[in-house]
């Protein structure tokens, strides 16, 4: 498995698995938990993507079920989690709003449940799940730099950000943001084209891609693109997931897909992705069929 440097301390497998739907799984024991990161861990995908709201709030618990039935395995891998968004449920029963908070108390209170949940002392990776239009970005940069200092946090970044929010947040920090996830697949093109990805790419910042299988909408699709899938699948002897992960990895931006499926026998066949030969003319077969007519949203001269 590739690894990739967020920066000079920080090193993430290229494929990272996503829990978002962990607390969703019809089993959610600590032994099928430990199956499926057993089952990354044999591929080489070392980082794994939390956020406090997942699972209403349960997801990072489950997870650190894993962990503290085998505390060697902490030091194996690289955590991710999220802050930012309260939901009125579990945790934030109390909250009258669904809202975003990020100011020092939340993020600060946030990250020491994530830490007791998850039973660690630090988190590889910190992100604002959500750009908030009533940030105090000097605040929220504050905290975000204490973090790092205090060692609870090794890095920072952010989720779903413009790039003029993730600048403006940027402007009021010391330490560096690292990343930006956002939702990129062939069924969410929008961000190779609008400047969101560009932005990321003239400064070296990797990006990670939420969702990079569209929800499973691409695995159903009979049009073109199915098609197109289906056929590039058949050539290599790799399944549809596969030949759409790797128009992710190949772009030159290092994109790093995050997989979120429950499926054993899927997460078994995640790496596949990595083997898939993906030249310029496959890239754009697979972009211009994306589009409902199969033309590309520009034309050619």
């Amino acid at each position: 498995m590739e690894r990739l440097n967020l920066s000079s301390s920080t090193n993430f497998s290229r494929i990272i698995y996503g829990m978002w739907r962990l607390a969703g799984d019809t089993n959610t024991s600590t032994k099928h938990i430990s199956e499926k990161v057993n089952l990354c861990l044999d591929q080489g995908i070392t980082t794994f993507d939390q956020a406090a709201v997942y699972g209403l709030y349960t997801a990072e618990e489950l997870f650190g079920g894993v962990l503290k039935a085998n505390p060697t395995l902490r030091h194996k891998i690289e955590i991710v989690s999220k802050c930012g968004i309260v939901n009125p449920s579990n945790r934030y029963a109390n909250a009258s709003v669904s809202h975003y908070d990020t100011s020092r108390e939340h993020i600060f209170n946030s990250v020491e449940v994530s830490l007791k949940n998850m039973s660690t002392d630090y988190l590889d990776l910190l992100l604002i799940h959500r750009q908030d239009p009533y940030m105090d970005h000097l605040e929220t940069g504050k905290a975000l730099d204490d973090l790092v200092l205090s060692g609870k946090v090794k890095e920072v970044g952010v989720s779903n950000f413009k790039p003029w929010d993730y600048s403006l947040l940027q402007s009021g920090m010391k330490s560096q943001l690292v990343t930006n996830q956002i939702e990129m697949s062939l069924a969410a093109t929008d961000s190779f084209t609008n400047g969101d990805l560009a932005f990321h790419q003239e400064r070296g910042t990797t990006v990670m891609a939420w969702s990079p299988l569209g929800g499973g909408k691409l695995m159903s699709n009979n049009g073109l693109l199915g098609k197109s899938l289906a056929k590039i699948a058949a050539s290599q002897n790799v399944d549809t997931a596969a030949v759409a992960v790797a128009w992710i990895l190949a772009h030159p931006a290092k994109i790093c897909p995050v997989m979120g499926t429950n499926n054993l026998e899927r997460i078994a066949k995640i790496s596949d992705a990595m083997q898939v030969k993906m030249d310029r003319e496959t890239w754009f077969e697979l972009y211009t069929a994306s589009f409902n007519d199969g033309i590309l949203p520009w034309r050619l001269p």
